[in-house]
C-alpha cells in the first residue's frame, strides 16, 4: 500500500509544471486577499477541510486529518495531523508572508489637477519606487458590500485586471539631469493619473481640485453620516468599474475598500531558455507557493506512523513590520500551537485541558523553516555581495545566515537540513551579507523569539528585490518544493538525532 501511494506521489510531482504552475498563481495572485484565497482552493481541492477561529476545534480535528485556518483572509494556516500524534509531540512547520511593497490607494483618493484625474496612493512596505513609473497599474483587493438580502456587510473580492492608471515620468527634455539622479517626492510626484477632467466633466462630476464637500449642518438623522460618503472620497467613474465588475445594484451598495495596485503586465517566464520568472510579488509569493505543494503532497507518505503534525503558515504584513492581529508578530501561530496541543484529535478532546507543559514540549520538539526570498548576486553590482557569498538564481535554496541575528539561522538547524537536502539531491547555497552592507530580516527572529522553537532561514534566489518587476529561478521551484516535502514527510523521524 504504501509503495503504491509513494509511486502515485512520484508521479505527480514529474507531471506539474511547477514554473507554469507558478506563474498561473501569480496572475491570479495580485493581492494577499487573492493569494490566500487561491492557496484555500488547492487545499480543497486537495482534501483539505476549513477551520474557523471562533469555533470549537472538539471533535474537529482528527488523526490523518488535512485542515486549514485563516485570519482576516490575508493570513492562512494549513496542516496535516499525523496517524499517532500526540500533545507535546513535534511539529514541522513552513513559514512566508503573502504581502508585497505596493501602493495603496487612500481613504480619500480623489484627486484632480491640470484636467487630469488622479488618485491619491499610500506607499506600503519599502519598494523600489521609481520601478513603478511609467508602468501600467491596475486594481485589486477586497470591497467591503452590503449585502440586501442578508442584511448583512460582506467581503467580496476583486481584480480589476486592466491597465487603468500610469505615474508618467517627466520628460527628458525638461529634466536633464534625470539619468544622474532620480528624485521625486513620494506625496506629490508618485500619483497615477487615471483619466482626464474632460471626460468625467461630461458626465457631471464634480472637479473643484480641493473636492471639499460642504456639509449641511442641519442634516437629518436619516441623512448623517459619521464619515464622508463613498462618491465623496473617490472617483465616480473607480466606483463604476467596482460596481460593475462585482454585479452590484448601485454604487451605494459599497461600505468601504482595501485596494492595492499592481503590475498589469502578466507575470511569465524568460530568458532564452525560459530559465527566469520575471513577475512583480515574488517577494515572497514564491515561498507561499512551494510551501503550499510541499504540504499537499506530503498528505500521505508515512502519515500513519507521523507522530507529529506537518504545518505551513502564511502571514500578511511582514514588510511593514509584522505587529498586526495577522502578522507574525501576532498571536495566529502561537494560538494554533497551542490548540493543537489540547487536542488529542481521536474525538475525546473536550474532556478535561491537557498540561501547559505539553506546549512548551512541543515547541521545544519543533523546527520552523522561516522561508523568505534570498539576495541572488547581480552581475553589474558585485561587488555588493561578500565575495564568498554570492548565491545564483537556478542553483538552488539559500541559507541565510547573520551573526546578529537578523537571520535564525544555526549549525544545527543548518546539519538538520543538510542532511535532508542530501537524501533527495537538492543544491544549497549560503549568504552572509558584506560587513558594509545593511541586512534585511524575516519572520524568522519574531517567531523565533516568541515561541522558543528552533529556526533556519531559507529562500530562493531572486533579482530586483522590491522592484514593480522582480526575477527569479525557474528550476529553484521544484527544488525548494522537494526539500520543503522532505522536511514535512521526515522531520519527526529525524528530530532527535540532532538535539543541542
Amino acid at each position: 500500500m504504501l509503495r503504491n501511494c509513494l509511486r502515485k506521489m512520484s508521479t505527480t510531482v514529474q507531471t506539474i509544471n511547477y514554473p507554469q504552475e507558478f506563474v498561473k498563481f501569480l496572475n491570479e495572485s495580485h493581492s494577499p486577499y487573492h493569494a490566500v484565497d487561491n492557496i484555500k482552493t488547492h487545499f480543497k481541492n486537495n482534501g483539505f477541510k476549513e477551520l474557523i477561529e471562533r469555533e470549537s476545534w472538539d471533535d474537529k480535528v482528527l488523526k490523518r486529518g488535512k485542515y486549514f485556518v485563516t485570519r482576516n483572509n490575508s493570513s492562512i494556516i494549513a496542516f496535516v495531523v499525523g496517524g499517532k500524534w500526540a500533545p507535546g509531540n513535534p511539529i514541522a512547520i513552513t513559514g512566508a508572508h503573502t504581502d508585497s511593497p505596493t501602493l495603496r490607494i487612500k481613504p480619500i483618493s480623489k484627486r484632480t489637477n491640470e484636467k487630469y484625474l488622479q488618485i491619491g496612493v499610500e506607499c506600503y512596505g519599502g519598494g523600489i519606487w521609481h520601478s513603478w513609473f511609467d508602468s501600467d497599474l491596475s486594481i485589486a483587493g477586497r470591497v467591503l458590500v452590503f449585502d440586501k438580502k442578508s442584511d448583512k456587510v460582506v467581503s467580496k473580492l476583486i481584480d480589476l485586471n486592466k491597465p487603468l492608471l500610469k505615474i508618467p515620468t517627466l520628460a527628458i527634455h525638461l529634466d536633464r539631469d534625470v539619468n544622474q539622479k532620480f528624485e521625486f517626492n513620494k506625496e506629490s510626484q508618485l500619483l497615477p493619473i487615471a483619466g482626464l477632467t474632460i471626460d468625467s466633466e461630461k458626465k457631471g462630476e464634480n472637479n473643484d481640485k480641493e473636492d471639499i464637500h460642504n456639509h449641511d449642518d442641519k442634516l437629518s438623522n436619516e441623512e448623517f453620516s459619521s464619515i464622508k460618503s463613498i462618491i465623496e472620497r473617490h472617483h465616480e467613474q473607480l466606483l463604476d468599474l467596482i460596481a460593475e465588475e462585482l454585479s452590484l445594484e448601485s454604487v451605494s451598495d459599497i461600505e468601504d475598500f482595501e485596494l492595492v495596485l499592481y503590475d498589469n503586465n502578466k507575470s511569465t517566464l524568460g530568458g532564452i531558455n525560459d530559465e527566469f520568472v520575471f513577475s512583480g510579488r515574488l517577494d515572497n509569493l514564491i515561498s507561499c507557493f512551494t510551501s503550499m505543494y510541499a504540504l499537499s503532497l506530503a498528505t500521505e507518505t508515512r502519515i500513519e506512523e507521523e507522530t507529529g503534525i506537518r504545518l505551513m503558515a502564511t502571514f500578511d504584513h511582514e514588510e511593514i513590520g509584522s505587529s498586526s492581529a495577522q502578522g507574525a508578530d501576532s498571536n495566529f501561530l502561537p494560538n494554533i500551537l497551542e490548540r493543537l496541543n489540547f487536542l488529542k484529535c481521536d474525538g475525546t478532546d473536550s474532556s478535561a485541558p491537557l498540561l501547559k507543559s505539553l506546549i512548551l514540549e512541543s515547541s521545544a520538539k519543533s523546527f520552523f523553516l522561516s522561508s523568505d526570498v534570498a539576495h541572488a548576486v547581480h552581475p553589474n553590482y558585485a561587488s555588493k555581495y561578500e565575495s564568498q557569498h554570492k548565491p545564483y538564481v537556478g542553483a538552488g535554496p539559500v541559507i541565510k545566515i547573520n551573526a546578529n541575528q537578523r537571520y535564525m539561522t544555526n549549525s544545527p538547524g543548518l546539519v538538520l537540513i543538510k542532511r535532508m537536502a542530501d537524501k533527495v539531491k537538492v543544491p544549497l547555497q549560503l549568504f552572509v551579507v558584506a560587513n558594509d552592507s545593511s541586512c534585511g530580516s524575516t519572520i524568522g527572529p519574531i517567531l523565533a523569539s516568541k515561541t522558543g522553537i528552533r529556526t533556519l532561514d531559507i529562500g530562493n534566489p531572486i533579482l530586483s528585490m522590491h522592484s514593480i518587476r522582480e526575477t527569479g529561478g525557474a528550476a529553484d521551484l521544484e527544488l525548494q518544493i522537494k526539500l520543503f516535502r522532505e522536511f514535512f514527510e521526515a522531520y519527526s523521524f529525524t528530530e532527535s538525532n540532532v538535539v543541542v
